[in-house]
């Protein structure tokens, strides 16, 4: 059986893994993402590359970066929240790695693992919203990766959905991620305490300080049932349902994918999106409805799409 190395790279973390061809992973690591360096963020990929390759014959690397990457899917064109801009990734590690590496977004390799091993598994058109630090996005149609033009296809995360909103750190202001985020859900939880210390009184006692508040703090206390917690992820789960309506107009799946770290907190947005995105579809009433599935394959699609398309692009001697 072929092994691969997929590494899942994030806005706070670098995970990588050992994944086998029916998508299991044999075994992870995890390091922090040292996100304003991208020198220092290549060599935490090396580190954990490396220190697997020691104990698992690999045949390949899979890279899921968070970013637009280049149609030469070597090429990280810029990363919202990495200090990627024009980093030739693939060539920059392919001299530190000696095994063949693929780079492909990380929301894309989070498709496609779902799409081979996971909740999409058969469906035509399928839409992966992945909720992490921002929102990352895939397509599928048809059992292919839709990556557009030049590589920068499906960025749901920076359609907006609120004009003259919340300034984005892609420079532009509305964007999705901004309101369906573990970002927001930090800066919302941040925005209770400072104006209501006793309604975010649970959340507080959890993160210990106001600059304690992140996304997993609040994920966690809403599956806790925190009230507070509840009502920002219930809220969030609302914007999420929203935005899938404006890509269902546009991309008419038969089914949404909703994963990545943040969808932890699963029932509370699986509830509200739905409903939601049902109440804002156009044309509702009157067109088949696509599905809402929570991702499968949890936190590790990333990393197991990454690496199986790095084991597809080594037979195929790409």
């Amino acid at each position: 059986m072929t092994l691969a190395i997929g590494v899942d790279i994030g806005g706070t973390k670098v995970a990588a893994g050992v994944v086998d061809e029916d998508g299991r992973v044999l075994e992870r690591l995890r390091l922090d993402t040292p996100g304003a360096d991208p020198d220092r963020t290549e060599s935490v990929i090396v580190e954990l590359v490396t220190e697997l390759s020691r104990r698992h014959d690999a045949a390949a690397v899979g890279i899921g970066a968070a970013g637009w990457i280049a149609a030469d899917r070597a090429t990280v064109l810029f990363s919202p929240h990495l200090a990627w801009r024009n980093e030739p990734l693939r060539d920059a590690l392919a001299g530190r790695i000696e095994l063949p590496v693929v780079v492909e977004n990380d929301a894309n390799c989070a498709a496609w693992a779902e799409y081979r091993y996971g909740a999409a598994a058969g469906e035509p058109v399928v839409v992966c919203v992945t909720l992490g630090t921002g929102i990352g996005g895939g397509l599928l149609v048809e059992g292919d990766i839709y990556r557009g033009a030049y590589g920068v296809a499906c960025e749901y995360g920076h359609m907006t959905v609120v004009p003259d909103g919340r300034l984005c750190a892609c420079g532009n202001r509305g964007c999705w991620e901004m309101y369906a985020s573990g970002r927001a859900l930090a800066r919302d939880a941040r925005e209770l305490a400072a104006a209501s210390p006793a309604a975010a009184a649970g959340l507080l006692a959890a993160a210990g300080s106001v600059e304690g508040l992140t996304g997993p703090v609040v994920t966690t206390a809403a599956e806790s049932g925190d009230p507070a917690a509840v009502t920002i992820c219930t809220a969030m789960g609302r914007w999420l349902g929203r935005g899938m309506a404006s890509l269902a107009a546009v991309l008419d799946p038969s089914l949404f994918v909703v994963g990545g770290g943040v969808s932890v907190a699963g029932r509370l947005f699986i509830r509200a999106a739905p409903e939601e995105f049902a109440q804002s579809l156009t044309g509702r009433g009157f067109r088949p409805t696509a599905q809402v599935r929570l991702a499968s394959l949890g936190p590790d699609a990333g990393m197991v799409g990454a690496a199986d398309l790095a084991r597809t692009s080594a037979r195929e001697g790409n």
